[in-house]
């Protein structure tokens, strides 16, 4: 693993994200002056010190990792193995391979994933496939009349997704004809884009904002030329096998950030892993300075 050999101490770690966070070099986040140098203490991390306010300050300052006594190597392990599970990692196997108590490894894991909750895509272009998921757990009974899908009381999540480009998901407590649209507003770039859906009236209105086609899964219609829905299922298929095989369960309030980690690999997915892992801790460091 690329991080076992590069980030061996906490010196290597604070060097790659000063790199990361002030790539035209280093800025004292206090006074903006540049006249910064590394200064050592003993039985403390490395920091900066900046010769104009006389301040030190670390290159975690106001960021996602600001406060952590959380070693930095086992910060950038547990960025590398999130970023790296395809249908995401448990509080507990985290805990393992970071050697840290379940509880700080679930912090570290919804910290990061707080960071990509504030990634925002570009617009989707060309086709676009819409549609709804619904997540929970599976009936206990296979004969206890359980509803599935749309008759369901499970959590519903709508997504769009740009052939072969990126996605974007969000929990949505109602979705009707006038969240379709605010989701197309807010996400699509109209110009030269076709809408495909499946059969839900919520989607009845979409052709006044560009070309619509869709297909009627309950006819058995599941491809019709270009009209399909299917690359958006598969991403629906990753987020739920994240629910099934590993989570088990999270509730409604969390939903985001689940999203946001499943969002984030499905449009990473075209990147090398030496890519990803600066993309993903890149989010961490974003801040106003």
């Amino acid at each position: 693993m690329i991080i076992i050999k590069e980030f061996q101490s906490d010196d290597a770690c604070i060097d790659f994200l000063c790199d990361l966070r002030w790539k035209t070099g280093v800025k004292c986040p206090y006074c903006g002056s540049k006249n910064v140098s590394k200064h050592v203490e003993k039985n403390r991390r490395s920091r900066l010190q900046c010769s104009a306010c006389k301040k030190s300050f670390s290159p975690t300052v106001n960021t996602m990792l600001h406060g952590s006594r959380v070693p930095l190597f086992k910060w950038f392990l547990a960025i590398s193995l999130l970023a790296e599970a395809k249908k995401s990692i448990s509080s507990r196997q985290l805990a393992r391979h970071l050697d840290l108590p379940v509880k700080t490894a679930y912090s570290l894991a919804q910290r990061i994933r707080k960071s990509l909750l504030g990634s925002k895509s570009p617009l989707l272009k060309g086709i676009i496939e819409m549609d709804e998921t619904y997540i929970g757990g599976k009936p206990r009974y296979a004969n206890c009349g359980a509803k599935r899908g749309r008759g369901t009381d499970k959590m519903m999540v709508a997504g769009a997704v740009e052939r072969k480009g990126n996605v974007i998901a969000k929990v949505q407590e109602r979705y009707g004809a006038s969240q379709v649209r605010d989701m197309i507003l807010e996400n699509v770039d109209l110009e030269g884009a076709t809408i495909c859906t499946d059969e839900y009236r919520a989607y009845d209105r979409v052709d006044r904002l560009a070309p619509h086609s869709s297909v009627n899964h309950s006819l058995n219609q599941y491809v019709m030329g270009d009209a399909h829905v299917n690359t958006i299922e598969g991403y629906w298929a990753l987020l739920k096998r994240a629910w099934y095989g590993q989570h088990h369960h999270y509730s409604e309030k969390y939903a985001p950030l689940y999203i946001a980690e499943a969002s984030f690999k499905y449009n990473s997915r075209n990147f090398r892993p030496s890519e990803v892992f600066p993309r993903m801790l890149g989010a961490m460091l974003c801040t106003n300075s």
